[in-house]
C-alpha cells in the first residue's frame, strides 16, 4: 500500500469518533478554533507517525521522499482535517535543527516537536524591522551561562499557545544589517516575556505582539554560532516554502469551489466579467500546482519567492472576487457573525504581507534569480 493510500485510510478511521469534531477546524482567521481539540489531535498524529515525515528515521521521522509528503499534505487537506498547530516547530524550526543545530539540541527540542507536545513560535519581525529583517534591534547579552534579552517582536503568529520562540536578536553590540546577529530558542513561558493579542480584521487574533524585558535562556539555546543568526535564519526561512504548500493549495481549490458554487445559484456566473474572473482562478491554481511541483524539486532557494508572491496575490484576489458574487450579501455579518467567504477576504488581506511582503519578494527575485543591481 502507497503511502497515500495509507494515509487517506489513516485519516477516515481517526477523524471520527473522538475527532469527528475537529474537521475543519482552525486555519487563517479562524485559529481559534477548538485549540484543546486540535492539540489532542497533534499528539495523536505524533503517536501513531504522522507528523515530521521528511526527517531522518533517527529522529523519529520516516525519511519521506518529496513525492509522499506531498501525497500526505495533499490527503490531510483532502480530508478536511483541522489545521495544524504544530507547523512552525515541525516545519520551520525542527529542519533548522537537523542542518544547524547540535546533538544536544536535536536529542533536546525534536522528540517534543515530533510527539506534538511543544509548539513554537517565530520571533523575527519588529515595529521597525518587518520586511526589512535585517533592522532588527531585538538585543541579547550573555552573563554567564545564561542569555538575556530585551526587546519587542510583532506579527508572531500563535504566539499565545507556543512553548518556545526562536528569536533573531542582535549580539553584537554596535553591529549593524545581517552582522552580529544570533538566533536564540527562548522559553515563552519565561519571566520577562509578555504576550499580546492583536486583533485582526476578522475580529479574531492569531497574531500576537511579544515583549522580551530581561528574559532569559540557557547559554546552549543558540542555533549556529554567535552572530552567524542571519544565515540560520534564511535557512529556516528556506523551509517556510515546503511540500505543505500543496495541502494548502487543496485548500484554495475548496475556496474557489465555494464561490463557483455560489456564482452558479446566485446568477452571478451570468455576468461575462465575473464568469472570466472565475476562470482565470481556475486557470491561475492550476499553474500554482504545476509550478510549486517544480520548485520542490529543484531544492529550497530564492526562487521559492515566486512561489510565495503568486500564491499571496492570487489569494487575494480570489477574496476580492468573492465579495462581487456575493454582492450587496457580502457587505453585511450573519446573526452568526462573519461568513467563510467574508473570512476568506478580510484575511486574504493580509496574505501579500505576512511572510514577506510582495514587495520584498520581487526585490529577492530581481536581485538574487534574474541577478538585477539593487
Amino acid at each position: 500500500m502507497s503511502l497515500r493510500e495509507q494515509a487517506r485510510a489513516w485519516l477516515e478511521e481517526s477523524l471520527r469518533g473522538e475527532f469527528a469534531g475537529a474537521r475543519g477546524l482552525g486555519g487563517p482567521g479562524r485559529e481559534h478554533e477548538g485549540q484543546e481539540l486540535r492539540l489532542a489531535w497533534e499528539r495523536h498524529l505524533g503517536k501513531h507517525g504522522w507528523t515530521c515525515l521528511a526527517w531522518p528515521e533517527r529522529y523519529g521521522g520516516r525519511a519521506a521522499s518529496l513525492e509522499d509528503q506531498v501525497a500526505f499534505h495533499e490527503e490531510y487537506a483532502r480530508a478536511d482535517a483541522p489545521a495544524r498547530v504544530g507547523h512552525i516547530g515541525e516545519g520551520l524550526l525542527g529542519p533548522t535543527l537537523l542542518e544547524f543545530g547540535t546533538e544536544e539540541q536535536k536529542e533536546r527540542f525534536l522528540p517534543p516537536i515530533r510527539r506534538g507536545e511543544e509548539l513554537w513560535c517565530q520571533g523575527y519581525s519588529e515595529p521597525e524591522a518587518g520586511s526589512d529583517l535585517a533592522n532588527v534591534r531585538t538585543r541579547a547579552r550573555l552573563e554567564g551561562d545564561t542569555w538575556v534579552i530585551t526587546g519587542q517582536k510583532v506579527w508572531t503568529s500563535l504566539a499565545h499557545l507556543a512553548d518556545w520562540c526562536f528569536v533573531l536578536c542582535r549580539t553584537e553590540e554596535g553591529s549593524t544589517r545581517h552582522r552580529g546577529l544570533s538566533y536564540l530558542l527562548v522559553p515563552m513561558r519565561a519571566p520577562g516575556v509578555e504576550v499580546r493579542p492583536i486583533v485582526q480584521l476578522t475580529g479574531t487574533s492569531e497574531f500576537n505582539e511579544v515583549f522580551f524585558d530581561g528574559a532569559r535562556t540557557a547559554a546552549g539555546n543558540i542555533v549556529g554560532a554567535p552572530g552567524d543568526g542571519w544565515r540560520v535564519a534564511m535557512a529556516t526561512l528556506g523551509h517556510e516554502r515546503g511540500a505543505s504548500t500543496l495541502g494548502q493549495q487543496i485548500g484554495f481549490r475548496r475556496e474557489l469551489d465555494a464561490v463557483i458554487d455560489l456564482a452558479g445559484r446566485t446568477g452571478a456566473a451570468e455576468d461575462p466579467v465575473l464568469r472570466d474572473l472565475l476562470v482565470r482562478s481556475w486557470l491561475e491554481l492550476e499553474v500554482m500546482r504545476r509550478n510549486a511541483l517544480r520548485m520542490l524539486r529543484a531544492g529550497p532557494g530564492p526562487e521559492a519567492s515566486i512561489a510565495k508572491l503568486y500564491w499571496s496575490e492570487w489569494h487575494r484576489r480570489l477574496g476580492e472576487l468573492a465579495q462581487a458574487v456575493q454582492g450587496r450579501a457580502g457587505l453585511v455579518a450573519g446573526d452568526g457573525g462573519l461568513g467563510p467567504l467574508q473570512r476568506l477576504y478580510l484575511f486574504s488581506r493580509a496574505d501579500t504581507i505576512y511572510a514577506g511582503s510582495s514587495e520584498i519578494q520581487r526585490n529577492i527575485i530581481a536581485e538574487r534569480t534574474l541577478g538585477l543591481p539593487r
